[in-house]
């Protein structure tokens, strides 16, 4: 029981089944799978693509991690041109995927593309033996694209970090004769490292997950050699021992992250009550233009590149808007990520009241198991998912066959209900967080004048919970609806025949060197992306 709602515990039970069915058949699937791929894999594709995979890792966090607390330092404690819109425009890149930004960086830095055009015109070269050109297909290019579009997360982390330090101990710092730059490493960033560390590890989640551009670049990951097992070798349970690889690499950040957060609470605090509004550092002279300088550059790399590349495209093919494809493609989209931001919220809302009402160690611990799903990439949730359907639908299909002799077929396996299922796991933890924020936001007395009042748990929760949390639902449904609309890594993989989203639209014609044709299906989802990106922009300003 929970506080009087029997249903909550099992609620809470059931949203983590649903959440572990998928990671329990990757491992059983396996161990099962027998090892005829393993000396393969074993020699040829896991140490590469582990070493890649950590690289690419290591490099990315290195970068985001430059340019997102650079950024965040500078428009929290220093005053200089354009710091108050520049404020808020570092947050949009969190709307560009990370796959739009490399077909947007592969169009202006290829051979044809404006940038060595330009390069020849000037210099009079004819081919590109003339001269050297750094290949964006490449290791160093999916840094440098990962890195502009992910940098948000460790930026606004660590931008709210600064805020509540405020200035006292930078001023106590400053008076026993240490110069800002000093100021800045050894005391405000020490105290920022576990806000740094979240945003570290989000990063690097988000870096394992992705496909789309690590393909499209060339660069092999463990990402990537699951999805090539997987279709092109066509051995599902090799697909799946990689998987296993993967998922301890997201163990290790979970665990990280579990870390910092811990440790947050110690760091979270003002240091004064009065230093909300304390004046920032004022930049002159070359200073000022510098400072803004590195903040415009990320958003000119992360945002203004892939929004001008593709919309540019887009403008001259606006006619695609009323093609069969793409509107079967929006539709699609739609439909998948309404019913993945339905069942979340309820999903979420449900551990989040079940937190709320009950101490119970088992809600608790179900709670934090159902958060595991955000971490796993999407090419490995594929695999889990698909192995349970498939198993469901070859059950039924055996069953009817023997006792009525006709066959059901592919019941859900073979529709889009199973990339709404991977969408559902992949993104509770989203829901949840959002619904929470919002319980924490209403007093627990509520919850006992309204009982004194007469009414029982299940009023209570209809005629006076429910109406508060309105905007926290509406929040979470949809920041996970526009998730869903991104996603990419598990619905090329599970996807029906014949059946496309606007991502694996693009994913198609990109695959064929037709990025102008996707232009259009591009800016849906780029325009889309931008809605929360504007809601938390609005929010810093509310903020600050």
């Amino acid at each position: 029981m929970a506080g009087g709602h029997p249903g909550l515990a099992t609620g809470a039970i059931l949203a983590c089944a649903i959440v572990l069915v998928p990671i329990v058949a990757i491992i059983w699937l396996a161990i099962s799978g027998g090892g005829a791929d393993w000396p393969h894999l074993i020699s040829n594709v896991i140490p590469r693509a582990t070493a890649r995979t950590m690289l690419l890792i290591i490099m990315t966090g290195m970068a985001t991690c430059l340019v997102g607390i650079t950024t965040a330092w500078l428009v929290a404690s220093c005053d200089f041109p354009g710091r108050r819109i520049l404020s808020a425009a570092l947050v949009l890149p969190l709307a560009i995927p990370a796959y739009l930004s490399a077909y947007a960086f592969g169009e202006l830095f290829t051979f044809t593309g404006p940038i060595q055009s330009l390069i020849r015109f000037l210099f009079g070269f004819t081919t590109s033996r003339d001269y050297w050109f750094p290949d964006i297909r490449s290791l160093g290019g999916a840094v440098l694209i990962l890195s502009s579009v992910l940098y948000p997360y460790i930026y606004l982390a660590c931008r709210s970090m600064f805020l509540m330090q405020g200035r006292a101990a930078a001023d106590v710092a400053r008076t026993l004769g240490a110069s800002p730059l000093r100021v800045f490493l050894k005391i405000q960033v020490p105290m920022a490292r576990p806000a740094i560390m979240v945003g570290l590890t989000l990063v690097a989640m988000e870096t394992l997950n992705d496909i789309g551009a690590v393909e499209f670049l060339g660069v092999q990951t463990l990402t990537f050699s699951i999805y090539d097992t997987w279709l092109n070798r066509g051995s599902l349970a090799g697909a799946a021992q990689i998987a296993c690889i993967m998922l301890v690499f997201v163990v290790g950040l979970m665990v990280m992250e579990r870390v910092a957060r811990r440790r947050q609470r110690f760091a979270s605090q003002k240091t004064t009550t009065a230093v909300h509004d304390a004046t920032r550092l004022h930049l002159t002279g070359w200073r000022k233009w510098m400072a803004t300088a590195a903040c415009t550059l990320p958003i000119l790399l992360g945002f203004a590149v892939p929004f001008l590349v593709l919309g540019d495209y887009a403008l001259k093919r606006l006619h695609q808007l009323l093609e069969p494809r793409l509107l079967k493609a929006l539709l699609n989209s739609i439909m998948v990520s309404a019913t993945a931001a339905l069942l979340t919220v309820v999903l979420g809302f449900v551990l989040a009241y079940a937190a709320r009402s009950s101490r119970s160690r088992l809600i608790t611990i179900a709670g934090r198991l159902s958060s595991i799903g955000y971490g796993v990439p999407g090419t490995v949730l594929a695999i889990g998912v698909l192995f349970p359907l498939a198993g469901f639908d070859n059950g039924v299909d055996a069953i009817l066959r023997q006792y009525a002799g006709i066959s059901t077929g592919l019941l859900l396996s073979g529709t889009g209900f199973a990339i709404i299922y991977a969408c559902t796991v992949r993104f509770l933890t989203m829901a949840e967080g959002s619904i929470e924020a919002g319980f924490q936001k209403l007093s627990p007395h509520l919850d006992m004048a309204a009982r004194t009042l007469g009414r029982n748990g299940t009023q209570t929760l209809w005629s006076v919970l429910i109406p508060m949390m309105r905007p926290a639902v509406l929040s979470a449904a949809l920041l996970v609806f526009i998730e869903s609309m991104k996603e990419l890594s598990a619905t090329i993989m599970l996807r029906p025949f014949n059946f496309n989203t606007l991502a694996t639209l693009v994913y198609e014609q990109a695959s064929r060197a037709k990025v102008e044709d996707a232009s259009v299906a591009a800016m849906i989802i780029v325009l889309t992306g931008m809605i929360p990106v504007i809601l938390v922009s609005r929010s810093l300003d509310r903020g600050r």
